[in-house]
């Protein structure tokens, strides 16, 4: 599998120097910077003078002369000049420039065929005959500043995706199309979930009144799992003294992510992480060995200061609301924590019908040690101890190096969503340094004193995001326990009101969502409607179903079921509801 994805990763390397062939022979004035291999694809980054720019429509004719340039089967081929030569060979060229005089040493450059070359370091494959040129797509053009710097120069971004076969590509641009049907930035305001208004400002949604019917039943359920696994809720301030994330290693580490607060006599900052606040609200007791592990549950919102440019829909905000737990227990006692957490993980998630093919990040330290807090000992002991409970609960994980939290390593659940798309969502993490930093202590069977081990936890991530994310893997249509309308009751005609309002309030007191469409629209706008709006299911009532005593009753999903009591129709919905199906 490794060998498929460098190969993989040597051919999108290869495609952007391709593109960028097939770009100077359209555009030759353009200067090229750098393109690179992303996710699932490349880019290059260009400077277009201002009388001549590449517009979408140009994307096909440079498509089709990459499959040209590929169908002469061009070799890749490497070569290393002294930086003199280099600047020579690009001194027509700003970018190229400042990039080689940012290099140590020689310089290397690729050669494709004889007449195209291009600084890079490689890797590349060694001839693009190893290209099926129907394998790979262009697929959208974005401004890109300079060396990421807003002061510098703008330059046009174009974008490609690449696969081994043209089968994959399919799939991934069907995967594409299918997730723009889905855009929670589109749903979400479309069934009137939540909004955004520029007052209040970029990165802090409205939830609207549907909106909170989910996000409420999502944080009830979360709570339903952990109240009964010795859990307890807690609430903390939005803000707190400077010092207390100076204590933490917060404040050095998120620097102006943090929004700073200045009060009449004191400088606070608004909550980034609410670990802190709960590492005080531990400190504020005298715990023994027979009190531990002690569990505190708080669905609390902090606040990040992320770009503006980097802000969109629910999935990235600047007012995030974790369901955080920390838990603080003994060395003996993470294994079995951690069991228990992974518990409430797998059941959340099957609920949501997210487990298939599920995988687990064992996210270490990198080599850069000065990036995390703490001594090498206490490291090795905390991704000693999570590496452990992996194996014990059976987890598909992966070791990963680099992608641990500053203070300590973690195991980063990523789950596939409807359509196949990979989501990082739940999250354990085993600290031994911040007991350290805020000096917090138990008392153990020998009456001395020993530090706690912090197990941070979030099961959904974040109630924001993970909206963001069940929006688009439900297509908007969620499951009945979830739905803010779960029925709605469609008479017929004004003759039928009364009847219909005697069924709804029987819903009501089964504590059923419900609407009731008493509009003069006929029959058929009315069910349009109900399907627009995603409802999971409704009730027609007319001249016959009140003769008889009974409703008609149409699902989303199964279609017409037919026409039943309503003490049947109750019993149905209120045990579809309780078993969350």
């Amino acid at each position: 599998m490794q060998d498929k994805n460098e190969n993989l990763f040597k051919k999108r390397h290869s495609l952007a120097h391709i593109m960028l062939m097939a770009i100077k022979h359209h555009f030759s004035h353009a200067l090229p910077t750098i393109g690179p291999v992303i996710e699932n694809g490349f880019y290059y980054d260009l400077d277009f003078s201002e009388e001549v720019k590449i517009t979408l429509d140009d994307l096909p004719k440079i498509e089709k002369t990459m499959q040209e340039i590929i169908d002469r089967h061009l070799s890749f081929k490497k070569e290393t000049v002294l930086k003199e030569q280099a600047l020579a060979l690009f001194q027509f060229n700003k970018y190229k420039t400042e990039l080689i005089n940012g290099l140590e040493g020689d310089i290397t450059f690729y050669h494709t065929g004889d007449e195209f070359f291009d600084l890079c370091e490689g890797p590349h494959i060694e001839n693009t005959k190893e290209i099926n040129h129907s394998s790979f797509k262009l697929t959208k053009l974005a401004g890109a500043y300079w060396r990421g710097d807003e002061k510098r120069e703008m330059l046009t971004r174009i974008y490609g995706v690449a696969f081994d076969t043209k089968e994959e590509l399919d799939a991934y641009l069907n995967q594409q199309e299918e997730a723009k049907k889905r855009d929670h930035k589109v749903l979400g305001p479309q069934l009137n979930l939540f909004t955004t208004s520029s007052l209040v400002g970029a990165g802090l949604p409205l939830i609207k009144p549907k909106g909170m019917i989910i996000r409420k039943e999502i944080e009830d359920y979360l709570w339903e799992l952990h109240k009964n696994k010795g859990y307890s809720r807690v609430w903390t301030p939005h803000i707190a003294k400077e010092i207390l994330y100076e204590t933490s290693g917060h404040a050095a580490k998120f620097g102006d992510e943090l929004f700073r607060v200045t009060g009449k006599e004191e400088k606070f900052i608004l909550k980034p992480m609410n670990c802190p606040h709960h590492m005080q609200i531990f400190a504020d007791n005298q715990f023994s060995y027979r009190d531990m592990p002690v569990r505190y549950f708080e669905p609390a919102t902090v606040y990040r200061d992320e770009k503006s440019g980097q802000l969109g829909g629910l999935t990235r905000v600047r007012s995030i609301t974790q369901d955080d737990g920390h838990l603080f227990c003994t060395q003996e006692q993470i294994e079995k924590e951690v069991s228990t957490i992974v518990n409430v993980i797998k059941e959340f998630y099957t609920t949501m019908n997210m487990m298939n093919g599920y995988w687990v990040s064992l996210s270490v330290r990198g080599e850069d040690r000065s990036k995390y807090l703490g001594t090498d000992e206490v490291w090795n002991l905390a991704e000693e101890s999570l590496e452990k409970a992996a194996k014990a609960n059976n987890l598909n994980y992966r070791r990963v190096e680099g992608e641990a939290t500053f203070y300590g390593p973690k195991l980063d659940f990523m789950f596939k969503d409807a359509i196949g798309r990979e989501w990082q969502l739940a999250t354990i993490q085993c600290d031994f340094n911040l007991p350290e930093r805020f000096d917090l202590s138990f008392i153990n069977k020998e009456g001395k004193k020993e530090r706690p081990v912090v197990i941070h936890r979030a099961i959904s991530g974040s109630l924001e995001r993970f909206m963001g994310v069940m929006i688009e893997h439900f297509g908007g249509a969620f499951p009945l326990w979830l739905s803010p309308v779960q029925i709605t009751v469609l008479p017929i005609s004004d003759k039928h009101q009364d009847y219909a309002r005697d069924v709804v309030e029987k819903l009501i007191e089964k504590d059923i969502r419900v609407e009731i469409d008493d509009s003069k629209e006929g029959l058929g706008k009315k069910i349009r409607n109900v399907r627009e709006s995603k409802t999971p299911y409704w009730l027609v009532i007319g001249d016959k179903d009140i003769d008889v005593d009974m409703v008609t009753l149409e699902s989303r999903d199964d279609g017409q079921i037919g026409q039943i009591k309503i003490e049947e129709v109750l019993e149905r919905l209120v045990s579809e509801i309780k078993g969350k199906k």
